[in-house]
């Protein structure tokens, strides 16, 4: 008994977990609370390993339950069995409770057979009332102490382990407030003879009674870290208030007993009264006590606003006192500081320059501005009749009328060659670049100031309003200057005055000491006008005057476009004027002819007879029964010699080619007619890519069967470097159509040619004795994207600079109207893998029949739309894109998709611009287009690791080895 009420009485820091009624909660001691997350750790890792309960549970044992809103485990006990399939439960470190399937309970191991964390407490030395709200109760004690640490003083423990307990939080007696809630009362000392021991057993014989309660189930789960469950069900309510009945019905059995007396009625009646009138004058009590504390205050509150007051009224005249002394030097100092700002203002000459700049614009614009050349008309005319003439000899079929044309054509020539010399001797006496530059420093500094301008109409009214306002101001200005220095000089005259009544010396004074006295008005007066001065210098236009000063603005800026259009459109006559003075110089007596070109081509023909002789002669020395090794090697030695003029032959013939394109563009239209057998339209139309001097003959090339399997494909080196041969049959119907689509894929290449991001196209060539095209391209060895890969595949940073120039690429040819179609792994090609490009397109096909083929073998490449039947679009492509840049983050991972049937990107772990890129590239609607794709922030990351596994790398000598064996689709 001694070791046990030695514990008695001893204050201890508990944190509620869980409130059970207006009386009792359960707590978890602080020396415990780093238990729960060891416990938690433990219970994660043993429950989904262990037995569920089977048969007759033990209720002394300690299980593990799987809480119903969280679906963690917690340590529980058993309370009772429901019914075959369920159990009611508790949870010993929280102290809530629900009812459980069996299939929620498993054993536990020994090692978490420990005591529970938490502890169940009640009040001390009360009870729960009878008529109280139930509900209402357990509410107000949650606000009080849940989730919270409380002090706690034990005075007693019952037999079923509950801790009767005085509580203490934030200052107050947390039993006395919910006996003053009217929540519980006071408990009725049952007899003196009592001791301790005898009222916690009968007590605790009552606790063991209510033990057994229709199981409560939680609304909130048991947190790993202590928190507190309020909120019960309606079960739990009405189970407590049949509780608290039987705790009146017991205590109502045991007092006859204890007292054994017989008590009158009557007597009983009154003390009742008396306990009522007793309650009600302590209820009256209280509230004139609370009335007399709020009076108190008031009366607490009044007195320090009137100390405050007293204060602020002592300070406001004491620092009268002190200003009223130095009156004079204040206001002559306030004086003499908006007299320095104003002096500074006009130094800066800022009290006049609002709108100055514009102003002065206004002048530059209106004020000898540049008008157009007096022989700019004439030139003019002069133009139109002689690309009047180049379009009517373009257009002609007949050389008899051609001739007549030219001549007619070589007339109006001398006529624009004079009008052109008058017009560039005029133009080189006008300051255009000078002027130009004024205009343009003068936009970009009013554009600083006032904005972007917007159009206007009538400028001349515009500028009327606007001079009208500047000299109205200029003239309150000016009335306000007067004004001001008026009244300076007259305190000025003042101050000289006084100093002489000052004078000591002994001489008759001249100033009267009345004037003295009009030193307060002299002050007023210049500082109302020095004020006035500085108020409208600082002043800031109002809604009208913006209004002006914007209409000007905007005028200003429309003749400043004007002259400066005037200026470029002078000067870019003036610039095709002097060159065309420059090109047709040389032609004024002469006219082009096409003999070098046909030279050229003599010398091609010659040279490709002797190549044939050679040939056969090899041909016929490789049967011979006489063969000589070392005579074969020298022919050999001279075939290749042949092959070698041949192709510089071929590149004069380009060169020439290239200079008739350009006379016929520029200046001779007529030459494709006049010379139609030298095929300079072909060559025109083709962008200089068909060459009608290639043949097949004067390659060296060896078949590729392990490359592709779809059409004949070459490799051959010329002049050291590899190209490949890509032959494609066509007929009658579609050998147009492919020069056609080659000339415009060629041209695009030709506008940035290594920045283009495609594939250069080096000749376009037919066979002369099979309808076969040959395309010839440079054969970048194991560079397709999908043999890099599947050698040594890149790392972020070289994809990143990779699909940059595929992005290049594509936006290139959607610039030139060119859809791919045919976008995938072995048309795009790693560069020093550095930069990759798009490889040329099957140009006997269109992008829908493109796209179709690649469809069959890249089905995941395809884009939702094209699946869907519509048209191929520069959308595709983009879409195309998109999963080639996805396999290359994610390798050969499994893509999930959508129902929609793209990726479904927030299932794949990728960088996190690169994901905000393919959200864009990868979506159905809203696409990205070409051009925008480079300017996602995934392009422009800084520093990026270029590291790579060691082992992964590959070596030259291995790569040069995997290049001629690894096979590719070249589209």
């Amino acid at each position: 008994m001694d070791g046990e009420s030695s514990s008695y009485n001893k204050v201890e820091n508990v944190y509620v977990s869980h409130v059970e009624d207006a009386v009792t909660f359960w707590g978890q001691s602080f020396n415990r609370i780093q238990e729960i997350s060891k416990i938690s750790e433990s219970l994660a890792t043993a429950c989904p390993t262990m037995s569920p309960v089977f048969g007759i549970p033990n209720l002394d044992k300690v299980y593990g339950g799987m809480f119903s809103a969280d679906k963690c485990w917690y340590r529980c006990k058993l309370q009772q069995v429901v019914n075959d399939e369920q159990c009611a439960v508790t949870y010993i470190d929280y102290g809530n409770s629900e009812t459980l399937n069996r299939t929620s309970i498993v054993e536990l191991p020994e090692d978490l057979q420990m005591p529970p964390v938490a502890q169940k407490f009640r009040l001390w030395g009360i009870q729960l009332h009878t008529s109280s709200d139930i509900e209402q109760g357990l509410q107000f004690l949650s606000k009080l102490i849940a989730d919270q640490e409380i002090s706690v003083l034990k005075k007693t423990v019952y037999k079923d382990g509950t801790i009767v307990v005085q509580v203490l939080h934030d200052d107050l007696d947390i039993g006395e407030e919910v006996v003053r809630k009217g929540f519980a009362e006071k408990c009725k000392l049952l007899s003196p003879q009592l001791n301790s021991q005898e009222t916690r057993e009968v007590v605790a014989n009552h606790e063991k009674s209510r033990f057994l309660w229709p199981v409560k189930i939680a609304e909130r789960l048991p947190m790993r870290e202590p928190k507190t469950l309020p909120l019960l069900n309606r079960a739990f309510s009405e189970q407590k208030a049949s509780d608290q009945q039987g705790n009146n019905f017991q205590a109502a059995r045991i007092s006859p007993e204890i007292n054994g007396l017989k008590i009158d009625q009557r007597c009983l009646d009154e003390n009742k009264l008396l306990k009522d009138e007793n309650k009600q004058l302590r209820d009256e009590k209280e509230s004139l006590m609370q009335k007399l504390r709020k009076l108190e205050m008031h009366l607490q509150k009044m007195h320090l606003d009137m100390k405050k007051a007293r204060e602020l009224s002592e300070k406001t005249i004491h620092g009268l006192e002190v200003n009223l002394k130095t009156a004079a030097g204040s206001r002559l100092k306030v004086l003499t500081t908006k007299i320095n700002g104003l002096r500074t203002l006009r130094c800066d000459n800022e009290c006049i320059s609002v709108a100055e700049d514009l102003l002065e614009a206004v002048k530059v614009v209106t004020a000898n501005p540049l008008s157009a050349p007096l022989t700019l008309n004439n030139l003019e005319d002069n133009w139109k009749e002689y690309h009047l003439a180049q379009e009517m000899i373009q257009g002609c079929n007949d050389v008899v009328d051609l001739d007549l044309l030219i001549d007619k054509r070589n007339k109006i020539q001398k006529t624009l060659s004079s009008s052109i010399d008058d017009f560039i001797v005029e133009v080189e006496q006008l300051p255009l670049d000078e002027r130009l530059t004024k205009l343009e420093m003068l936009k970009h500094s009013l554009k600083i100031i006032y904005g972007t301008s917007v159009g206007c109409e009538d400028s001349d009214s515009v500028f009327q309003e606007f001079y009208e306002w500047k000299q109205a101001r200029l003239m309150t200005f000016n009335t306000l200057r007067n004004d001001t220095n008026s009244s300076l000089g007259v305190i000025g005259t003042w101050f000289s005055d006084v100093q002489k009544l000052f004078d000591l010396a002994p001489t008759e004074s001249l100033v009267s000491s009345d004037n003295v006295e009009c030193i307060d008005s002299i002050i007023e007066k210049v500082d109302t006008n020095v004020s006035k001065e500085l108020e409208v210098s600082l002043k800031e236009p109002n809604q009208k005057e913006q209004e002006i000063i914007k209409n000007t603005y905007n005028s200003v800026v429309k003749l400043i476009n004007e002259e400066i259009c005037l200026i470029e459109a002078v000067s870019s006559k003036y610039l095709s004027s002097f060159e065309f003075k420059n090109n047709i110089e040389q032609w004024i007596n002469t006219n082009p002819n096409v003999d070098d070109l046909m030279a050229v081509k003599k010398t091609i023909k010659g040279l490709k007879g002797q190549l044939r002789w050679k040939l056969l002669e090899s041909g016929n020395m490789e049967e011979s029964d006489d063969y000589n090794e070392t005579t074969h090697k020298e022919l050999k030695y001279e075939i290749e010699a042949l092959r070698t003029k041949i192709f510089y032959e071929i590149q004069r013939e380009q060169e020439e080619y290239v200079q008739l394109s350009t006379l016929v563009q520029k200046l001779f239209p007529e030459l494709p007619l006049m010379y139609s057998d030298a095929g300079i339209l072909n060559h025109m139309c083709s962008g200089g890519l068909l060459s009608s001097s290639m043949e097949r003959i004067l390659f060296d090339a060896e078949p590729m069967k392990e490359l592709s399997n779809k059409r004949p494909l070459l490799c051959t080196e010329i002049q050291d470097k590899k190209i490949l041969l890509k032959g494609y049959s066509v007929g009658a119907d579609t050998e147009e159509q492919v020069i056609v689509r080659a000339a415009e894929f060629h041209k695009a290449w030709r506008l940035q040619k290594e920045e283009s991001g495609i594939m250069e196209l080096l000749y376009l060539f037919f066979c002369k004795s099979d309808p076969v095209v040959y395309l010839m391209v440079p054969f970048y060895a194991g560079k397709s994207l999908g043999t890099v890969q599947t050698l040594n595949p890149l790392n972020s940073y070289e994809i990143v600079k990779v699909m940059s120039g595929v992005a290049q690429g594509m936006q290139t040819l959607h610039a030139a109207n060119i859809i791919i179609g045919s976008l995938h792994e072995n048309n795009m090609f790693v560069i020093n893998r550095e930069k990759g490009i798009i490889g040329d397109l099957d140009f006997t096909r269109d992008a829908e029949q493109r796209s179709s083929a690649t469809m069959v073998c890249f089905p995941l490449w395809t884009a939702p739309e094209v699946k869907a039947g519509r048209t191929v679009s520069a959308a595709t492509d983009v879409y195309t894109y998109g999963m080639t840049l996805l396999w290359l983050c994610i390798g050969t991972k499994d893509i999930p998709t959508n129902p929609d049937g793209t990726p479904d990107l927030n299932r794949i772990d990728v960088d996190p611009k690169a994901k905000s890129l393919l959200s864009r590239l990868l979506c159905c609607d809203d696409r990205m287009e070409a051009k925008q794709i480079q300017t996602h922030d995934y392009f422009l990351i800084a520093e990026v690791d270029n590291t790579t596994d060691a082992d992964n790398t590959v070596l030259p000598e291995e790569e040069e080895a995997f290049d001629e064996n690894v096979p590719a689709d070249f589209a």
